[in-house]
């Protein structure tokens, strides 16, 4: 089950749990869940799961609650609490795994760090990022998200991925790590790539690649001021927004939905990362769009 689909999943269980769901609401439920298989199946779990944990004993549940105790029924109260919240938890582990809560270094979905290391480099982690650092053994582990590295001396930092391993000395690297693989961007000099079967590549300043289970695959060139996170700014360049969208969803908390007939429109710019909300009030002006909130956590545009 991919990142991507459990969160789906759990923002769709969320909005039926709330009661505010509209008819509208389900028949777009009902379209994702009909539009892939993979969607479905994470559906039909989340409703087992979510079943499994309603069903307290009902008599049970009234006996303890009629009883004068407070101290009782607070209890009550939390583990009831607690079981609606389980499948949504149960969902949001599997695209957030308990690896990257022990990480020695995390962030938020919004947030980014950076670290300065004792060579004059830098490491930075992009939104909802997870490490494990060991500078003794000049070793980084990337649990989880994206994470950019400088290393300006020839002492190599070894950056440890899900499917293999990077040497960085005096380059420039962004890695992000996906469900599907690991996308290697050189921004200056190059790196060694090892994947998981031994095999060692090269790649150059300019130059990106996909690290998968199987192996490096062919690189492609790529704009080094792409990654232009390392700044709290998100560029697009004729983009269609869709693809806007969905990279502009990384950083934001809750849902963030939009009209299939929106996905083709063209953006253009530079956006700051730090408000989210704005960015979306600057789309909605220069593209002629609506944004409905119906919280800060649940929006849409039309």
């Amino acid at each position: 089950m991919s990142r991507d689909v459990a969160r789906a999943a759990a923002q769709w269980l969320a909005l039926l749990e709330s009661g505010a769901a509209t008819e509208r609401d389900h028949a777009a439920l009902q379209h994702w869940r009909d539009s892939h298989p993979q969607h479905e199946q994470t559906w039909q779990k989340a409703q087992t799961l979510r079943q499994r944990f309603s069903d307290l004993p009902q008599a049970l549940a009234m006996a303890s609650l009629d009883r004068p105790q407070p101290g009782r029924r607070a209890v009550l109260k939390r583990a009831l609490g607690l079981a609606a919240l389980v499948p949504t938890a149960w969902l949001i582990s599997r695209q957030l795994p308990i690896e990257a809560w022990r990480a020695d270094l995390h962030t938020a979905t919004g947030e980014r760090k950076r670290m300065a290391l004792d060579d004059g480099g830098s490491l930075q982690l992009n939104t909802a990022t997870a490490v494990d650092v060991d500078l003794a053994q000049r070793r980084i582990t990337l649990v989880d998200g994206e994470l950019a590295l400088d290393v300006p001396g020839a002492a190599p930092m070894t950056v440890q991925t899900r499917y293999g391993e990077l040497k960085v000395s005096q380059a420039q690297v962004c890695v992000r790590q996906l469900a599907s693989g690991c996308l290697v961007s050189v921004l200056q000099g190059t790196v060694q790539v090892r994947d998981l079967g031994g095999q060692a590549a090269t790649l150059q300043g300019g130059q990106q690649a996909r690290l998968k289970t199987g192996g490096l695959g062919a690189w492609v060139p790529f704009d080094v001021l792409q990654p232009g996170w390392r700044d709290g700014v998100l560029t697009a360049q004729n983009q269609p927004l869709g693809d806007f969208l969905r990279e502009l969803q990384r950083y934001r908390p809750g849902v963030l939905r939009w009209e299939p007939s929106l996905e083709a429109l063209r953006v253009t710019g530079s956006f700051r990362l730090d408000d989210t909300d704005r960015i979306l009030d600057l789309l909605a002006s220069s593209l002629g769009l609506r944004v409905q909130a119906r919280t800060r956590y649940w929006v849409t545009l039309s």
